[in-house]
């Protein structure tokens, strides 16, 4: 088996390729979309690619064939193509904490095979998928009863970060799916506000809580699991029997399931090779499969497969999550682009770039190669964004005409779930949407000259403020309509996005030890913050201020 650039050590920039793209970068900043587009009138058509149900166009940016091709003979340099294929065959890719990585597998069809440390993994996830849909089925049909009797209404999901971030965004996403009158709501913030504003509305003996944590030890997702726990029995005035009629699990710890008071008949579990912004696709989607039904979440975990064949059996130059990592890639390493923007023009879409942010921003975060030195590139991608006409109206004034360079990602979908007449009744308020969408891409891609302002016989003092100098990079994503099966698409055709360009900058996306120092400090400060006797000296003098200053607010209201 091949090794790849992070276990040989070897510095990506003084390899050939990269060379090459250096050399090749100062050309390509002299030509503008316009003249690219004009040399070849029919780019628009050559630089496009299928997969599954969507459509991409990816000619809106500064590349030709050369740089496609320099580009792809770095991802050869790295040896993409065989670190992917270890991933998809269950190799310990993620190194540091000696794992596979098998979020694929999460989506393999029942009747697939792959053995992984001699374990069947597509028996266990299926057993786990069946469970899921069994206890759905009775969510969904009344069959479940609360501890008075009654069928539930509402769903309420306690997770952070993957364990929320994925499941909020394909519910909002799926929306037009939901075919049951089961309510899904989602807390994540350690912040009570949180939690209150949740329950305000809920009726207890009508409620169902879900709580996503795999070691069952998340102090955020266990100090929100003991609040709703504490309302659910002040509201029913019932002892601890009750908690098994109105919570799950979503965990592989069962003793601390059980001694929560959960019936580990109702945990359901997924495995260390798959990362919390990975699990979507897991148990940790069991709210989704409440809300559309487990015959609607096959169709979900239809499209991941998809793009994952797509991606494991098409050649580089033919492979759409290859072509758009290696062109997010250029700009991040040879244009000095500091992030990526995402527009979804669906509003059922508002949560895919928060959802993104984790996928891409939690794995290829790092300064640290996977070999344990240090990175000699700018790494991780700044993915942000909003969706549709929202966005218009914020923040495309310095996409347009601002000095930072901001490639956009632009979703959008020929046939809508909901539509209205426009206000004069001559057309479709999708239409109009969609019309923003492509005007958007053109003017970003080829902008407007002082001189077709001018001959607007527009005033010469405004001139200077009303070029669109455009050369701005874009990528349109287009599909039929957003169905599980093309969200499924989405969220895998930038998963391996991430992969990539994790492999291309020799780190290992898969773990996140970025995020433990902080929670372990705050364990820590706790104890100063609440403790009755005054605080120890801290080691730095402004957290010794802060401390002190918030201990001294928050006595004057006690």
């Amino acid at each position: 088996m091949g090794t790849d650039v992070s276990r040989s050590g070897k510095d990506i920039t003084t390899t050939q390729p990269w060379q090459a793209l250096e050399a090749h970068k100062p050309i390509l900043a002299e030509r503008h979309l316009r003249e690219l587009f004009a040399d070849n009138p029919s780019r628009g058509r050559e630089l496009t690619i299928d997969v599954g149900d969507l459509h991409i166009d990816y000619s809106k940016h500064r590349i030709d064939a050369e740089t496609i091709e320099l580009l792809l003979s770095l991802a050869r340099e790295a040896n993409l193509e065989q670190h992917r294929d270890d991933m998809f065959a269950g190799v310990h890719i993620n190194t540091s904490e000696d794992r596979a990585v098998l979020h694929t597998a999460l989506r393999l069809p029942a009747d697939a095979q792959l053995v992984v440390d001699g374990q069947d993994v597509v028996h266990d996830v299926h057993e786990v998928l069946d469970a899921m849909g069994a206890f759905t089925d009775k969510l969904r049909s009344g069959e479940w009863k609360g501890h008075t009797g009654k069928p539930i209404t509402d769903v309420v999901n306690i997770g952070i970060g993957g364990s929320d971030l994925g499941p909020v965004m394909v519910y909002g996403s799926l929306r037009h799916y939901v075919d049951t009158d089961i309510r899904c709501h989602f807390v994540s913030n350690v912040d009570p506000a949180d939690m209150v504003a949740a329950l305000a509305d809920l009726d207890a003996e009508q409620t169902l809580f879900i709580v996503a944590s795999k070691t069952f030890t998340t102090l955020e997702t266990l100090t929100n699991a003991a609040a709703a726990k504490r309302w659910l029995l002040d509201k029913l005035g019932a002892g601890e029997d009750a908690v098994a009629k109105h919570f799950a699990a979503v965990s592989t710890n069962a003793d601390a399931v059980s001694n929560f008071g959960i019936d580990p008949v109702n945990m359901f579990g997924f495995w260390d090779w798959v990362g919390g912004r990975y699990s979507v696709d897991s148990a940790i989607g069991l709210s989704v499969m409440a809300a559309i039904g487990k015959e609607r979440f096959a169709e979900f975990l239809g499209g991941f497969h998809t793009v994952d064949t797509h991606f494991r059996t098409q050649p580089l130059e033919s492979n759409a999550p290859v072509l758009l990592a290696l062109i997010g890639f250029w700009y991040s390493n040879f244009w000095d682009a500091q992030s990526r923007v995402v527009l979804p023009y669906s509003n059922d879409m508002a949560r895919f770039a928060a959802y993104l942010q984790q996928l891409t921003m939690e794995s290829n975060g790092k300064s640290v190669k996977a070999d344990g030195e240090h990175v000699t590139t700018d790494t991780g991608e700044i993915f942000w964004g909003e969706p549709g006409t929202n966005g218009q109206h914020a923040f495309y004034q310095l996409l347009h005409q601002g000095t930072r360079l901001v490639p956009a990602d632009f979703i959008g979908f020929a046939n809508p779930t909901d539509d209205l007449p426009t206000a004069d009744d001559t057309g479709s308020m999708h239409d109009l949407l969609m019309s923003n969408y492509f005007a958007q891409t053109k003017v970003l891609a080829f902008g407007k000259t002082a001189d077709e302002i001018r001959a607007e016989g527009v005033d010469e003092k405004v001139v200077p403020h009303k070029v669109m100098p455009g050369n701005r990079p874009s990528t349109s994503i287009l599909a039929s309509e957003l169905t599980p099966s093309v969200i499924g698409q989405l969220i895998a055709l930038y998963e391996h996005q991430v992969f990539v360009e994790g492999t291309l900058w020799g780190i290992n996306p898969f773990d996140q030890w970025g995020v433990e120092l902080g929670k372990t400090q705050a364990k820590e400060l706790l104890g100063v913050i609440t403790d009755a006797e005054a605080p120890a000296q801290q080691a730095d003098s402004s957290t010794d201020a802060l401390v002190r200053w918030y201990r001294t607010e928050r006595g004057r209201k006690a």
